[in-house]
């Protein structure tokens, strides 16, 4: 079984769990998700199983979409609601004007300090296991961009936002910066995840109507080839003799086109996944 099956994931268990899951129940050795959901989050989350794992590393550059619901008045050590509240301060009086004018400081791209609850690597540990420990360590920012942050509603208390950002963006420290710019601390209440690169909500399976559709003998034709799956990636189609060439790792002549491109043979199949260096391929990862 290969290609990308986009899970609808439900609030609770890890990324780590729902592959797990899916790992178990379908009896696939390879499988591995493009980007973890914190236990809290739901949504999209695209599991790569068998020989679409080969190009998982490349389906996680894509952009990403979230609705989330930020709460006002008091934050906690991890910046969402699985935390313990650290802090709590009043809410200040909110009108439109007042929060188009905090939210347009987190538009476009700007440096982000990941939060000590994540897994991002310090020093070569997770800061999420210095966390646990007690530790807090300096964590160097890192550039990301929103292109999208539209306020959806607020109330007395609550902020509804939809986000569309870059890859390695943080929407729980967004509400934590949002609440310091508002001067009463905030923290992040709810996340659902609606885009993943290529993948949308539309495509999602919920993850406990797998067992239903593998014993229908359906659910083979949810998965999104990986043709598709890589479909963010410019085309470089090459010709019968050129394939050969390519499956044996052979640089073959390429148009030059900027970043890395997925190289396509007469059958429309993805053969690699390429740059262009000096008007040849050069492999990233070989398919075939």
């Amino acid at each position: 079984m290969d290609g990308v099956l986009v899970i609808d994931k439900p609030k609770g268990p890890t990324s780590f769990d729902v592959v797990r899951q899916v790992r178990g129940l379908l009896r696939v050795k390879k499988v591995g998700h493009t980007g973890t959901l914190d236990p809290m989050a739901t949504g999209v989350l695209p599991l790569c199983l068998g020989e679409a794992t080969k190009v998982a590393g490349f389906i996680t550059e894509g952009d990403k979409a979230y609705d989330a619901v930020v709460r006002l008045g008091a934050e906690t050590d991890t910046q969402d609601a699985e935390g313990q509240v650290v802090a709590e301060a009043p809410v200040p009086p909110l009108n439109t004007a007042l929060l188009e004018d905090v939210l347009g400081r987190f538009r476009g791209t700007f440096e982000q300090v990941p939060p000590m609850y994540s897994a991002v690597k310090v020093g070569g540990k997770r800061l999420y296991e210095l966390a646990r420990a007690g530790e807090e360590v300096e964590r160097a920012s890192r550039q990301v961009t929103v292109y999208e942050l539209a306020l959806r509603d607020f109330n007395a208390t609550q902020l509804h936002l939809s986000v569309r950002c870059s890859k390695g963006f943080f929407v729980r420290t967004l509400a934590y910066d949002i609440g310091r710019a508002l001067g009463c601390g905030a923290h992040l209440e709810a996340l659902r995840r609606t885009t993943s690169g290529p993948f949308s909500l539309a495509q999602a399976l919920p993850l406990a109507d797998l067992p239903a559709l593998l014993q229908a003998g359906s659910l083979a034709k949810r998965l999104v080839p990986v043709a598709e799956a890589l479909v963010d990636l410019p085309a470089v189609r090459v010709s019968a003799a050129d394939a050969e060439r390519v499956s044996h790792g052979v640089p073959v002549e390429a148009p030059s086109l900027p970043g890395r491109v997925r190289v396509v043979g007469p059958s429309e199949a993805v053969l690699a996944v390429a740059e262009v260096v000096r008007g040849r391929l050069r492999y990233l990862r070989v398919l075939v």
